[in-house]
């Protein structure tokens, strides 16, 4: 079971992301603006960050590059769910170290399907 940390300011995301995973298995902690999802990550030491990019206190770009840049949390994966439609906006999530970019409104097939590659390419990674 893999812990997922969702940090984004709309519940309806937010619940609906937490049903999905949950009943794929999956633990959830949640966080409603960036630097609550920062303490979060950083307390909670999450296997991978559902983030969003436009949120209050804290952008989900500053939220990123502070974890990407941060010895102990880099190797957490993230996944931006944004709004932000653009190469700019995607170009500026890779970046600042981001695993993935997903624009919403998503998929949820593929969303889940993007979250087991990534924590699956992450424990191959990890146990290497």
């Amino acid at each position: 079971m893999s812990k997922i940390l969702i940090i984004d300011d709309e519940e309806d995301i937010v619940g609906a992301l937490s049903i999905r995973l949950k009943a794929s298995g999956h633990e959830i902690i949640s966080a409603a603006d960036g630097i609550e999802g920062l303490e979060k990550a950083r307390s909670g030491y999450p296997d991978l960050i559902l983030l969003d990019i436009m949120l209050p206190k804290l952008d989900g770009y500053k939220v990123c590059r502070i974890l990407k840049f941060d010895e102990k949390f880099k190797h957490i994966p993230i996944i931006m769910i944004t709004a932000k439609f653009g190469d700019d906006n995607k170009k500026m999530g890779m970046d600042v170290g981001a695993d993935a970019y997903i624009l919403k409104p998503f998929e949820p097939k593929e969303l889940m399907s993007k979250i087991d590659e990534i924590l699956a390419k992450n424990r191959t990674n990890i146990n290497d």
